[in-house]
């Protein structure tokens, strides 16, 4: 059964906006928890717009003291300072993303022919710590390989493509790409993650289409749906369509 990471990031964007502490990220996560959520998401990029290294310290804590198992995944760029934090509060899964400091949002996946020799020490030294380790990537075959031979545990499909074919009414040619490659990544013994403009409208038929998906990281779009039904019925809906067993 394909899980549901509630990424929160934007929760802690609002919140930053004033000087008031409001709104109070943990009651985002309590919600997210008792709506359905597998999982809590954050991205503490080095700029701090959103979620800190406080509220990656807030969540671990929240996390010890609920009866269920969470999961909780920290995504950054590991040469900033994804690495120092992940060190002081081990999450269960740790999404190395390529961003570069300045982008506003995560809009492409690893090259590991170029990055995998760099990254691999990490991997290692994060799984020695008991870390599951994903690496975030376009549906590019070789570079799924890659992410085998370097160790990482996960994967993590880029569907920002994907998402905007569905929006333009032509999904089938980014589908098939997204297909093939979550094939190869069962192949060579990886996780599947997928993550990036997922919404309702788009995930049942990716879902259906490709095989094996562990885990969405959705964020954006559940805010989104949320200002117009509310944030715990908005979980509900999504956890139902992640729930779904399809043939």
């Amino acid at each position: 059964m394909t899980k549901l990471s509630v990424n929160v990031n934007k929760v802690a964007l609002l919140r930053n906006s004033r000087d008031s502490g409001f709104p109070n990220l943990i009651e985002f996560v309590k919600m997210a928890v008792d709506s359905g959520a597998d999982g809590v998401t954050v991205h503490p990029r080095p700029d701090q717009r959103h979620t800190t290294i406080r509220d990656v310290a807030a969540i671990t804590e929240f996390l010890k003291t609920i009866n269920a198992s969470i999961e909780f995944n920290i995504e950054g760029n590991p040469f900033h300072n994804l690495i120092s934090i992940v060190d002081q509060y081990p999450p269960t899964q740790c999404t190395f993303v390529p961003d570069s400091i300045d982008t506003l949002t995560s809009n492409e996946g690893w090259d590991l022919v170029k990055n995998g020799d760099l990254l691999h020490p990490i991997i290692q030294k994060l799984k020695g710590r008991g870390v599951r380790v994903s690496l975030f990537v376009d549906p590019n075959p070789k570079n799924i390989r890659l992410a085998a031979e370097l160790g990482a545990d996960r994967v993590e499909l880029y569907t920002e493509p994907y998402s905007k074919a569905f929006g333009h009414g032509n999904p089938d040619h980014e589908l098939d790409r997204y297909v093939k490659s979550g094939r190869i990544a069962k192949e060579v013994g990886l996780g599947l993650n997928a993550g990036h403009d997922l919404n309702k409208e788009n995930l049942p038929l990716f879902l259906n289409a490709v095989q094996g998906i562990d885990e969405v990281s959705i964020g954006h779009a559940i805010i989104v749906d949320s200002l117009k039904k509310g944030f715990s019925n908005t979980i509900s809906e999504y956890k139902t369509i992640v729930s779904k067993v399809y043939n």
